[in-house]
């Protein structure tokens, strides 16, 4: 069994993460989170400053492989971008309304900066990057993205961030009315996700294990 790292502190994630793989039907391959782990001293929490979204999961990567040891870490970084904003709240998404703040918050403010725009005016995307990192060697990195529409309110009450306010395209819901399948088959994080479990079938990483330390 080939175990491998979940580099984040977001529950949300790791369950989702965990879904996803699930899904897949991976054999030979099982996800941990940080506090499964038991090591004693607490996860780490790097300063994301990357340009790319790629940067910043190979930041918290890296910084989660060696915190471990030297498992394979898997770290997300994702954020929304909506084209009458010039992008934003793109990196900073997490951060949007500011530092601990909450995505009610977040939603809030990006409510209030596109005002009552109509639909064709409301476009954006969401992207998500998932990197691969064992010890300081960049195994996998790939992208998934999710093109729809800023509504002008939240509706639904399942999935997490900004979720209850993205209609991904050739939807009439939001990602926060789907279900957990429908939502994986069409999210940014399940199309990276996909990319991900077919680079592990059949890769060294799976056939000859992870090379960290045995799981507690």
């Amino acid at each position: 069994m080939t175990q491998i790292l979940i580099a984040s502190g977001n529950s949300h994630k790791h369950e989702e993460l965990a879904r996803l793989l699930r899904g897949a039907g991976l054999e030979g391959v099982e996800l941990l989170r940080p506090a499964e782990l038991g090591l004693g001293t607490p996860p780490p929490d790097p300063v994301e400053d990357g340009s790319t979204y790629l940067e910043n999961a190979a930041i918290k990567a890296r910084a989660f492989s060696e915190w471990s040891g030297g498992l394979p870490a898997l770290a997300d970084d994702s954020g929304l971008e909506v084209d009458a904003l010039d992008g934003a709240p793109g990196l900073r998404s997490a951060r949007y309304a500011g530092e601990k703040v909450t995505f009610d918050q977040n939603i809030a403010k990006l409510l209030a900066a596109l005002g009552d725009r109509p639909p064709e005016e409301r476009r954006g995307r969401f992207i998500c990057a998932l990197v691969l990192v064992r010890g300081g060697d960049l195994l996998f990195e790939t992208e998934g993205t999710c093109g729809g529409i800023v509504l002008h309110a939240p509706t639904g009450g399942e999935g997490f961030g900004y979720d209850p306010i993205f209609r991904p395209d050739g939807e009439t819901r939001s990602f926060s009315e789907m279900s957990e399948l429908e939502k994986d088959a069409r999210s940014h994080r399940g199309l990276a996700f996909r990319a991900f479990t077919e680079h592990l079938r059949g890769s060294p990483l799976v056939t000859a294990g992870s090379g960290g330390p045995p799981r507690p």
